[in-house]
C-alpha cells in the first residue's frame, strides 16, 4: 500500500494511493492517522487535486554514512567496519516538489540519493528477527549536503542538518522487500547515481539494530541508509529527482535562500 500525506482546502490529511496511471491516482482518505490499526474513509480525491506534503513529519531522522563501498571511495574516505550513524533535525525534512534553498555558507552542495525507512511503531533494542515487525515503510530521501562546510567542520550538523536538506516523499510504501531495489537519482533530467540496495555495507536490519540499541524510536522516524557513487553538485535553478524501484520519483528544484 502507498500512504501519503497531503494537504487540501486548507486541511491536512493521509491517503491510500489507489490507481496504476500516473494521471488517474486517486487518494482514499484514511481515519485518523496510519501508524496503529487504521480505516479508509471512503472519500476519495484525484492526486492532482492535492498538495503532496512530505509522507511524514519525524521526531528524528537518523542518517548512516558511507554505507556504500564506492561512494565512501570516491570521496578518499576508508569503509567504516560499523554502521556510522548522524542526525538530521525534523527541521530539515522538506516534501516532493518543495524547493531547497541553497545556503548562504556554503559553495559547494551536493545531492545523495538515500532509501529512507519509516519505523511505524515505538521501539528499542529491536532484535534482529524483529526488524520486519517495526517497519512502516520505505520513502526515497536525498540527503542534501554542504561538502565544503562537512570537509572543513569535525561534526556535520550545519554540513548536513541545514533547513531544507532533507527531502521525502512522494509517498510510503508499505508493501516492499527492500534487499535489492535500483536506486537513481538524475539533475535536469541526466543521470548522476545508479546503485543498488544490495549494495550497502551494513543492511537495513543492521542499521535498525545498530540504532536501536541507543534509543527508542518512534512511529515516523526516518532511517537514511547511505548513498551509492556518484554524488555531484548542485547548482541554483537545478531539478533534482531520487527514484527508487517499487516506490516512486522525488523531484526538488534547487533555489537560492532568500
Amino acid at each position: 500500500m502507498r500512504i501519503a500525506r497531503f494537504s487540501i482546502d486548507g486541511n491536512v490529511a493521509f491517503g491510500a494511493i489507489e490507481g496504476e496511471k500516473q494521471d488517474e491516482l486517486v487518494l482514499d482518505i484514511i481515519k485518523g492517522i496510519p501508524f496503529a490499526d487504521f480505516e479508509l474513509s471512503g472519500t476519495k480525491v484525484p492526486l492532482s487535486k492535492v498538495r503532496l506534503l512530505p509522507p511524514v513529519l519525524p521526531n528524528k531522522v537518523v542518517a548512516f554514512g558511507r554505507n556504500y563501498g564506492e561512494h565512501a571511495r570516491e570521496l578518499g574516505n576508508e569503509v567504516p567496519d560499523t554502521p556510522f550513524a548522524f542526525f538530521k533535525p525534523s527541521t530539515s525534512v522538506i516534501g516532493p516538489g518543495d524547493e531547497i534553498q541553497y545556503p548562504s555558507f556554503s559553495e559547494e552542495l551536493h545531492h545523495e540519493a538515500e532509501l529512507a525507512v519509516v519505523i511505524g511503531r515505538m521501539c528499542r533494542e529491536v532484535p534482529r528477527e524483529r526488524v520486519k515487525d517495526v517497519i512502516f515503510g520505505y520513502t526515497c530521501a536525498n540527503d542534501i549536503t554542504a561538502r565544503d562546510v562537512q570537509k572543513r567542520e569535525k561534526q556535520w550538523a550545519r554540513a548536513k542538518g541545514f533547513d531544507t536538506s532533507c527531502p521525502l516523499g512522494p509517498w510510503v510504501e508499505t508493501d516492499l522487500d527492500a534487499g535489492d531495489l535500483t536506486i537513481q537519482l538524475t539533475v535536469n533530467g541526466r543521470q548522476r547515481q545508479l546503485g543498488r540496495t544490495s549494495e550497502m555495507i551494513h543492511s537495513v536490519e543492521d542499521l535498525i539494530v545498530n540504532i536501536s540499541e541507543a534509543m527508542t524510536l518512534l512511529p515516523g522516524d526516518v532511517i537514511l541508509t547511505g548513498t551509492p557513487a556518484g554524488v555531484g553538485p548542485l547548482n541554483v535553478g537545478d531539478e533534482v529527482a531520487v527514484t527508487i524501484e517499487g516506490i516512486g520519483t522525488l523531484t526538488n528544484k534547487v533555489v537560492k535562500r532568500g
